[in-house]
């Protein structure tokens, strides 16, 4: 996995072997997992290590975070080729901490490579770990960029790949030859095969307004304060720089996913409030025997 710019530049990591062993096992628990997407993404708990659940709601994806979590991005590459994956958290870049715009800096991904990305990048050996943060925390806020606090983006491009070389006519030696001198074996000059017409791909502008709609749309009544990502501790993460150029100028998929606490999931109805059996209080809930005297409350 690389990150790169939006037309050419990217970094890609390299592994060392305790990551090399760990991402064997990540590639092959995405194979075994049936997405549909191309690439996919998935937010991670890195205390526990496990798939934090997503809530479906009005046609979006949420997850639930509590502050002081360290998280990760777990993007998977479901094709047989590179990919250049453009990601944002709360509006912001993560690699150049631009407010951002799919025609940035984002990784490379290999053919079915699964990776983790655990922070902010600072540089090519160095991230800030993502944790999740009271809104004022968060780095967009602290950045003065507030409004789109709450949501993760993945905006994904497909390489462009270079027409094959045309293939040479062949001669026949001269034993072959026919009458009017022409060989057995010749064939026409060839033509050389025009590559895959790209994805169409939508209009800048409705492209553009989905995508600002669905990050943009606001959870409703909340009881918490809103969660966003912070910059949080320096960790040792190693990337490198390799090129990849764009098939299209737009993403050929674009993937979000909300998150807020779980109680603000809650009061605006994402997640199902828990139901409660309801029974009338009990004046003798354990049945007591009579022994033994009131005693002293705790503290």
């Amino acid at each position: 996995m690389t990150a790169a710019d939006g037309t050419r530049t990217s970094l890609r990591r390299r592994t060392v072997l305790l990551t090399a062993i760990a991402a064997i096992g990540l590639v092959g628990a995405a194979r075994a997992y049936a997405d549909p997407d191309p690439v996919d993404l998935k937010v991670i708990d890195r205390d526990t290590g496990q798939v934090l659940r997503v809530w479906r709601h009005d046609g979006r994806l949420f997850v639930a975070g509590e502050p002081g979590a360290r998280y990760s991005l777990r993007v998977t590459n479901h094709t047989d080729g590179r990919v250049l994956v453009v990601m944002s958290v709360d509006g912001v870049n993560i690699l150049t901490g631009e407010t951002a715009s799919y025609d940035q800096n984002g990784y490379v991904f290999d053919p079915y490579e699964t990776y983790d990305v655990t922070g902010w990048r600072k540089s090519t050996s160095e991230v800030a770990a993502f944790a999740f943060a009271p809104l004022p925390q968060s780095y967009a806020a602290r950045t003065g960029r507030p409004a789109d606090v709450g949501v993760i983006g993945m905006a994904v491009f497909r390489e462009k790949l270079a027409p094959p070389e045309p293939e040479q006519p062949t001669i026949a030696p001269p034993e072959l030859r026919d009458e009017d001198g022409r060989g057995a074996s010749d064939a026409p000059a060839s033509r050389a095969l025009a590559p895959p017409p790209p994805q169409s791909a939508a209009p800048r502008s409705s492209a553009a307004e989905a995508m600002d709609r669905l990050a943009g749309a606001g959870l409703a009544r909340q009881p918490d304060e809103k969660l966003g990502t912070a910059h949080g501790a320096r960790e040792w993460s190693v990337v490198n720089m390799t090129t990849f150029e764009r098939a299209t100028p737009y993403p050929q998929s674009v993937r979000q996913i909300q998150y807020d606490t779980y109680a603000n999931l809650v009061a605006c109805g994402v997640i199902p409030r828990p139901r409660r059996e309801d029974h009338p209080p009990r004046p003798f809930p354990l049945d007591p025997d009579g022994a033994g005297f009131v005693p002293d409350p705790p503290g």
